[in-house]
Order: structure tokens, then sequence, then C-alpha cells
């Protein structure tokens, strides 16, 4: 639930100049997701979400210049994701393995336990093999989403 609660989050922030929570609240209600306030709030902290001027002047949640970069990097350098146990492997272009993983580390993924990384081949390690599958998964979603027949 608060994995589909948080995609919901970013599609409604990347599709709509959302101002406050209660518009925030609103909108996920639309979409068939309930939440609290206190939640709201939690789900904004962990997403790292802050608030910026938009080009009318208008303050509205964005996601962090670092998350939109991570995408971007993940986009250009992976060409696949994989995982075994409680452990991902990430497979790069040559020589992007480094800066992806940067962007992996500057972005708070629930369950990393750590990361390292080769000239094209990544390594994550997380708890629990429950969360190596969530984080694959929301990999894969985020990376490959715009591109058919990668995977």
């Amino acid at each position: 639930m608060k994995n589909q609660r948080h995609e919901a989050i970013l599609e409604i922030i990347a599709e709509n100049a959302v101002a406050t929570q209660e518009m925030l609240i609103e909108m996920l209600a639309k979409r068939g997701i309930s939440t609290t306030q206190a939640t709201l709030s939690r789900d904004i902290q962990q997403l790292s979400l802050v608030k910026q001027r938009d080009e009318n002047g208008t303050y509205r949640y964005t996601m962090p210049a670092v998350a939109i970069a991570e995408k971007s990097i993940f986009e250009e350098a992976v060409i696949s994701v994989d995982y075994a146990m409680n452990m991902i492997v990430l497979k790069c272009r040559s020589g992007m393995a480094q800066g992806t993983c940067v962007a992996i580390d500057s972005v708070r993924h629930d369950g990393i336990v750590g990361t390292i990384a080769g000239d094209d081949t990544i390594f994550i390690v997380t708890r629990s093999e429950t969360d190596a599958k969530k984080l694959a998964k929301k990999f894969r979603n985020d990376i490959f989403s715009g591109k058919q027949g990668i995977i």
C-alpha cells in the first residue's frame, strides 16, 4: 500500500501544481487512496519532496533535483535489473556504474543496507529478499517505463 501511495504521490505532483497537503489528500482520494495528514507528512519526508516556486511563482511540491537526476542517470546507464535473495544487481553501460551508484546513495531508499559499484555493475544489499524484490521492481518501473523491449 505504501509503495502504491508513494507512486501515486509522485505521479500527482508531476502532473499537477499541488500547493498543500490537503490538495494532495483530495487528489489521492480521487484515485481511491485514502490517507491521513500524518501519514502524508511521513510520505513527503520519505520521498524527500520539496516545495519550490514554479514558473508562475506558485509554491508546489516537487521531486528534489537529486531524485530527478537519479532517474535521468538510470535511464541512460542501466541496461538490466535483477535480484537474488537480498541482493540487487544493476548492469550498466561501461563506465557508468559508479555515477549511477552515487545517485542511488544520494536518495534514501527503504531497505538498502549498502551499495558497491564497479565499472559496469552495481551490487545493492538490502535487509531482506522482500526489500530486494520490491526495490528491483521499482527500479525496473522507474528506469524502463519509457523504453520498449529492454526487459
